[in-house]
């Protein structure tokens, strides 16, 4: 019978279920690290929400576990990788707390826009002073959205409810979704200016931490008011701290904060600041939801193998797995190449499969292709969620597989279609096992990627490689591997650089200022 530990205060629903299931389940929610290190190879899985750190020595301890099941959606308090090494499956409920956080948003909004926190305080302590909270009306104001996914989403459902005008930035997003959520599309800077009322709903990656800065501030309107509920590395609070003190923002509600648990902030003595203990999945029906899904989810893997929202490991079977593994690794390095490069918003995705790679379970291939190509942008992208997130953002999804001869035994290639170009990158596999790109943009070029590279696309001129190696000298960045490809002599060239660690944003910013440099990237995998 396997067993199952619950860490963190879950609802009794979750034990019903694994008892239900024939599981053991035993809960032990308050343990310490070392108490966590003493029983923890006792059991098969363990259930978590945040408070348990499973670290790497706690997952080196655990000789026996096979599943971490996480109740909500961050999974900040996992050390993935590690556990990804030992062959522990990770798991998530990424929809179960989505209308919660998209209502506590909504009651941020209302109390900051009637300073209903000050005023009660205000009343409580005998003052009376109606004059003194003069607030806004909701109705006929800009709402803005930053990121506009499945809790965006509700947001802005909702919010056409007080009769509010939505816009929202979200580069994912296509203008067939937007016209389905009944709001207007808008790049970041317009929204700054337009909305009366910003909330972010956006997952805090490379691209959006920071959004929120001095810079950004400086494009709002005076007066706007700017809700949180998201991630609190969204928002430079000491920019924040500056806007609210001068009065050009007039209010803000946080629900996150840069450092949590957030026991000393300068924010919390503005009396223009409202804050809460990072609430936003904090209700009865959410608690009860994820703790349902994570233990059928668990259940379901320890008894039967099934894979349902994992992080870490594709859906696939266990016949599959030997002949699909290579493959998996090269359609999600194709993803996350396409997507590390895509600035705009997606419209379509179109993966085709040759040779070899087109008689396989392609499904779990498709899955890890969009799951590269999301990540750059949303939190806790899996194999399962992808395809959702994607139909979701109204992104048209194709899957073609060719009967015809390749030059390779097998090659995968994923196009992307944004509202300005389609870009495409193909890839084989080398050696068995061995991933390769061998195609980007049609330009025919070989190269393996590393952890970080350089994609540089540029006009086929004379002195880009000099240039490009002086300012990656003068960086004391090392060369690994140099690539090249060019369409034609004097065209398209693309070089592909594998460099020894990330290049700054100051070294990104001189190699995209060099003569015939159309883009250019910093890229990780």
């Amino acid at each position: 019978m396997p067993r199952i530990l619950i860490a963190d205060k879950l609802s009794p629903k979750a034990l019903e279920i694994f008892q239900g299931r024939g599981i053991e389940a035993h809960v032990k929610p308050g343990l310490s690290a070392g108490e966590l290190l003493e029983c923890i190879a006792d059991y098969d899985g363990l259930a978590v929400r945040s408070a348990t750190k499973a670290t790497a020595d706690l997952l080196a301890a655990a000789p026996n576990l096979k599943v971490i099941g996480r109740a909500g959606i961050g999974v900040d308090n996992i050390d993935v990788a590690a556990a990804t090494a030992r062959g522990i499956v990770v798991m998530n409920t990424p929809f179960g707390n989505a209308i919660t956080t998209a209502e506590h948003a909504l009651a941020l909004i209302s109390s900051l826009v009637r300073e209903i926190p000050a005023a009660s305080a205000s009343t409580k302590a005998g003052k009376w002073e109606k004059s003194r909270f003069m607030g806004m009306e909701l109705t006929g104001k800009t709402l803005g959205i930053i990121g506009c996914g499945t809790i965006g989403s509700i947001v802005a459902d909702r919010a056409h409810g007080l009769k509010m005008k939505v816009i929202a930035y979200d580069p994912y997003m296509s203008a067939d979704r937007a016209r389905d959520l009944g709001l207007e599309k808008v790049e970041l800077a317009v929204l700054l200016g337009r909305a009366d009322i910003i909330t972010l709903h956006t997952p805090l990656t490379d691209q959006t931490r920071n959004i929120i800065d001095a810079g950004a501030i400086a494009k709002m309107k005076p007066g706007v008011r700017m809700v949180n509920c998201a991630r609190g590395g969204l928002v430079v609070e000491a920019d924040l701290l500056a806007a609210l003190r001068s009065g050009h923002v007039a209010g803000a509600a946080l629900d996150v904060f840069e450092t949590e648990p957030a026991r000393e902030n300068p924010l919390f003595a503005l009396d223009n600041v409202i804050c809460t203990p990072h609430l936003g999945a904090s209700t009865t029906e959410a608690q009860v939801n994820v703790a349902i899904q994570i233990a059928e989810q668990m259940s379901d893997f320890l008894l039967t193998g099934a894979v349902v929202n994992a992080l870490n490991m594709p859906s696939v079977t266990a016949e599959e797995a030997p002949k699909l593994r290579p493959y998996l690794a090269l359609a999600e390095q194709l993803g996350s190449f396409a997507g590390q490069l895509t600035e705009t918003g997606l419209l379509a995705v179109t993966i085709e499969y040759e040779g070899h790679v087109a008689e396989l379970n392609t499904k779990p291939l498709t899955a890890a292709a969009l799951k590269g190509l999301l990540t750059p942008l949303l939190d806790s992208v899996n194999m399962v969620s992808a395809p959702v997130l994607a139909a979701e953002r109204g992104i048209a999804l194709s899957e073609i597989k060719h009967a015809r001869a390749c030059d390779y035994q097998s090659i995968i290639r994923l196009s992307v279609t944004t509202d300005k170009q389609t870009r495409g990158v193909a890839g084989t596999v080398f050696a068995g096992d061995k991933p390769r790109i061998v195609d980007v943009k049609g330009v025919p070029l070989e190269a393996e990627l590393g952890h970080h590279m350089l994609y540089v696309n540029n006009n086929d001129k004379p002195g880009l490689i000099g240039h490009l190696g002086t300012i990656l000298g003068e960086a004391a960045i090392n060369i690994a591997s140099f690539h090249l490809g060019r369409n034609k002599a004097g065209g398209d060239a693309i070089a592909l650089v594998e460099i020894d660690q990330t290049a700054s944003r100051e070294v990104m910013a001189k190699v995209c200022a060099l003569p015939n440099v159309v883009q250019c990237k910093a890229l990780n995998f």
